[in-house]
């Protein structure tokens, strides 16, 4: 058995943009952002930043052009590659073709350095 699925949890980096296949189908390009933390060798924060290009088609792409940027969303899909040329040069770029696109609340809390943080028990408001 097969799979390629991908579920991203991220930021919006900019409203999305509206395009047009060679046939005039309309579809949306976003960009969405992951970030990973870890703590390195001298016990300090580290983090990484991954930029997603996620493309969605028809009424999933009605949506995406109402996202603002900095949206907190969930995107489920599939990694798709394709090739074009540019300036005579072949190259490859991944995206990810989506399925399901949601907005979700964002956490109003960070600690101290600025990362947000998941609520802990102490934090509960009951």
């Amino acid at each position: 058995m097969y799979q390629n699925r991908l579920s991203l949890i991220g930021f919006s980096g900019r409203e999305a943009e509206q395009k047009f296949t060679k046939n005039g189908t309309p579809y949306a390009v976003l960009s969405l952002a992951t970030r990973t933390s870890w703590r390195n060798d001298q016990d300090e924060w580290e983090s990484r930043t991954e930029w997603h290009r996620i493309i969605a088609w028809s009424k999933l792409a009605e949506f995406a052009l109402t996202l603002t940027k900095g949206a907190l969303l969930q995107v489920e899909g599939e990694l798709r590659s394709r090739e074009y040329e540019k300036d005579g040069t072949k190259r490859r770029l991944w995206e990810c073709k989506a399925y399901r696109i949601a907005k979700l609340d964002r956490l109003e809390r960070a600690d101290d350095n600025g990362r947000d943080e998941e609520p802990t028990d102490d934090s509960a408001p009951f």
